[in-house]
């Protein structure tokens, strides 16, 4: 894989400056680059590193002196990490797998896949599976009965796709993940005390012993285009309705998204973030890791939630939350500095206490 200074300048929409025709063979950080690297030095503190390495072409900043650097060619861009994202397209090896359907695959005479897709190594498509052109179906995938995945889609390794769900064009899952397990829903003979709790907020009422009794889900996932799906995240199916997932929403590792749950369009769930069932998630949302949305709850367009935000409340379109419970930033961060003053507080209460207390002081 190799490109001209000018070939990646074209693919990027970005200027190709000094000797354009010269071969690049991968990407590096500054201080690692060799000479068929294109070093990528894109904010001016990246420049000192450049000396570090043997970089002779870099992609850099908007006003950048490439010369001045020691540099023979530069990519600049206006939004350098905007053109990494197609840069790092055009280098990337992909993950070694073949083409065509691999001898060990399990695919059902039913299903349906148009002549291009490719089906790794012990994968499994299910009767009435339908997969779109231009896919990929890595090794120990596994496609559910009547599933339907639109073109483009690409599955890593080990991938669990259950029946009945229904993916738009150009989807990505990381290994592990998994879309369509049954929600977690339970429910007992008689009220409990969980649910007495919430609705008193503390008690519990007399408690009783009572076994669980399993609600089956009936609905499935729908998944709209241009979704990704990260490592270990899970997508449970709806209660009778599906579970929604909007066009262009990313979704990272070790997510948890509940039954019934409605998110946005081009919305981001980072790491380790929980969505209780039928929440709904508006469009350009972003939660950050390990922010936890309670159930039944409501997140309008372009919120933004810190890391570790708990959601107890519905949150109106266009704020910016932090902590627990969630509050506005700006109101978060002022409690969080009173929090810090407290030791200093009592010390100063303390001394003011030993003042007005000791023996025979007159005013």
């Amino acid at each position: 894989m190799s490109y001209t200074i000018q070939q990646i300048a074209d693919a990027l929409g970005a200027a190709a400056l000094g000797a354009v025709e010269y071969r690049i063979d991968a990407v590096a950080e500054p201080a690692e680059a060799g000479a068929r690297d294109l070093a990528l030095a894109m904010k001016p503190e990246y420049a000192d590193q450049l000396g570090k390495g043997g970089a002779r072409a870099a992609m850099l900043w908007d006003g950048a002196d490439w010369q001045a650097l020691g540099l023979e060619a530069a990519i600049v861009a206006p939004r350098p990490r905007f053109a990494l994202a197609g840069l790092s397209a055009m280098m990337d090896p992909g993950q070694g797998w073949g083409g065509g359907v691999h001898p060990s695959a399990v695919i059902d005479p039913s299903a349906k896949l148009a002549e291009d897709v490719a089906v790794g190594p012990q994968a499994v498509i299910c009767a009435g599976a339908r997969i779109g052109a231009g896919s990929v179906i890595g090794p120990q995938c596994f496609v559910g009965t009547d599933a339907v995945l639109g073109q483009d889609a690409f599955l890593r390794e080990a991938v669990r796709i259950s029946a009945r769900v229904q993916i738009g064009d150009r989807f990505i899952a990381q290994p592990g993940a998994v879309i369509g397990g049954d929600g977690f829903s339970f429910v007992t003979p008689e009220v409990s005390g969980v649910e007495r709790a919430r609705q008193t907020l503390g008690d519990q009422g007399d408690v009783t012993s009572q076994s669980y009794a399993r609600i089956h889900s009936l609905g499935g996932v729908s998944i709209g285009n241009d979704v990704e799906i990260g490592c270990n995240a899970c997508i449970d199916r709806g209660t009778v309705r599906d579970t929604r997932i909007g066009d262009g929403t990313k979704i990272d590792n070790l997510v948890q998204v509940g039954h019934n749950v409605v998110v946005g369009r081009d919305t981001l769930l980072c790491g380790q973030v929980g969505i209780g069932g039928s929440a709904v998630i508006g469009d350009n949302v972003v939660l950050a890791g390990q922010t936890g949305v309670g159930d039944n709850l409501f997140i309008g367009d372009n919120v933004i939630t810190g890391g570790g935000t708990k959601v107890l409340a519905n949150i109106p379109a266009g704020r910016v939350m932090l902590g627990y419970p969630a509050m506005k930033m700006d109101s978060q961060m002022e409690v969080y500095k009173g929090l810090r003053r407290l030791k200093r507080l009592f010390a100063d209460v303390a001394e003011l206490k030993k003042t007005v207390s000791k023996p025979g002081q007159s005013d």
